[in-house]
């Protein structure tokens, strides 16, 4: 090109070649796609999908990101996605069809149990909700149409814990694959796909990312799908495609699950990742232990410190030996047991207002997993969908509030949290205390 070449030509082209360099940090490629070097190479791509084409197929950062997380949690591949709820629908969909079933935990998610009520429902997948907790539930919920199990390794709100092993077995006397929301507990706390579930999701968003700047979601496959065992189940994994060719199943084996993730579910229903969201998550996950380490130890003694106060009738923290899943949590959570939590408060909701507003350091938002404390009504929040026994099922009371415990110096939170207490009104409700 030469400066004889048009302004407007040139105001495009000219310098759009970068000199070739091997950067430490991950690279962002903020781009909506990629060059051919001929039409061997384009026909060879999108035949196969090796290489790089267009973002919302595979970008280099988000594929660096990807890799990582698969890693990390001890899977065969992972699909970045746009967010948290994507990931979950994607994982969903990935495996149900109209006039399927599905099995849920009540325990999971408000958004989740939204999508799985007023969405799925309408494309008309049915779903029965368990107690996450109860063995006897799961296996008495499954049906012939049964395709799924859904549930979330440590719940909202009241801090239960999943034994992983002991559903993915019993989905898996039938071929069904357990899929593990583990955004509470990450890879460094917990590995669901090391206990026997087969799709792991998180919203990325959160710890993954920790800095509470942007949104992401990813689903890990575990790379283990039998086809003799369960493609009756999945026929649309173990049939020839609509021009003849082999299916998932022939042209992948045992990944063939995230195969069609990535190649049929996540790019057709277009919640692709910002490749600048998906570099904030990639440095994110850098610190993620450290992070995680800290925030579980934060918690243990914010929770310690909210079980001693007279205002609070109950901590929902699995870390704490009151627990009734503590025993369980030693067995799954030996590295800590996480950062969210609840407690409640005697005074009812106009205790929790006091606490919530009162606060100084701790911000009062809706968001988890932040490196900043936050705090959260959960009962005319996240929860106000449900009605009144639905949230005391899940733990969730008018005098409730939810913490995500940051990295913080513990004694700036408690505090904190002491200023917010001790300020409360005199006549503010108290547990009653038995003198032995």
């Amino acid at each position: 090109m030469t400066e004889s070449t048009g302004f407007t030509t040139r105001q495009v082209h000219i310098a759009d070649e970068t000199v070739s360099a091997e950067p430490r940090a991950l690279p962002i490629y903020l781009t909506a796609g990629f060059r051919f070097t001929d039409v061997e190479h384009s026909a060879d791509h999108f035949g196969t999908g090796a290489g790089f084409g267009y973002s919302r197929t595979g970008n280099p950062t988000v594929d660096a990101v990807e890799r990582r997380l698969a890693s990390l949690e001890g899977g065969d591949q992972a699909i970045l996605v746009a967010s948290g709820q994507a990931a979950v629908v994607c994982a969903l969909l990935s495996l149900l069809s109209s006039g399927d079933h599905l099995v849920a935990a009540t325990q999971i998610y408000e958004g989740t149990r939204g999508a799985i009520i007023h969405n799925l429902e309408r494309l008309g997948i049915e779903t029965t909700f368990v107690d996450a907790t109860s063995i006897d539930e799961w296996r008495a919920a499954i049906r012939p149409n049964t395709k799924a199990f859904f549930a979330e390794s440590l719940s909202n709100a009241r801090n239960d814990v999943l034994d992983v092993a002991a559903v993915s077995g019993i989905g898996d006397e039938r071929g069904i694959p357990l899929i593990v929301d583990s955004t509470f507990t990450t890879p460094y706390l917990l590995r669901p796909i090391e206990h026997g579930a087969a799709v792991v999701v998180h919203s990325a968003s959160k710890f993954l990312a920790g800095q509470g700047s942007v949104l992401g979601g990813v689903i890990v496959d575990d790379g283990r799908f039998d086809a003799a065992k369960s493609g009756h189940l999945y026929p649309h994994l173990t049939t020839a495609d609509r021009l003849g060719g082999p299916s998932y199943a022939e042209k992948y084996g045992r990944r063939a699950r995230g195969q069609y993730i990535r190649e049929s579910v996540v790019p057709r229903l277009g919640p692709t990742p910002s490749p600048l969201n998906a570099f904030f998550i990639g440095q994110g996950i850098e610190t993620l232990s450290l992070r995680v380490e800290r925030q579980s130890a934060n918690a243990l003694a914010v929770a310690e410190w909210l079980a001693a106060r007279p205002e609070v009738v109950g901590v929902d923290y699995v870390g704490l030996p009151s627990h009734p899943h503590h025993a369980l949590a030693e067995r799954y959570l030996p590295r800590g047991s996480g950062s969210v939590f609840t407690f409640t408060l005697a005074g009812g909701k106009a205790a929790a207002s006091h606490i919530a507003e009162s606060v100084e350091i701790i911000t009062h938002m809706t968001h988890l997993g932040d490196v900043r404390s936050l705090i959260l009504h959960p009962a005319s929040t996240s929860h106000a969908g449900r009605t009144e026994a639905e949230r005391e099922e899940a733990g969730v009371f008018p005098g409730t509030l939810r913490v995500s415990i940051g990295i913080e110096d513990v004694d700036d939170l408690l505090r904190d949290l002491g200023r917010a207490f001790d300020s409360l009104p005199a006549s503010t409700p108290q547990r009653e205390v038995v003198v032995l």
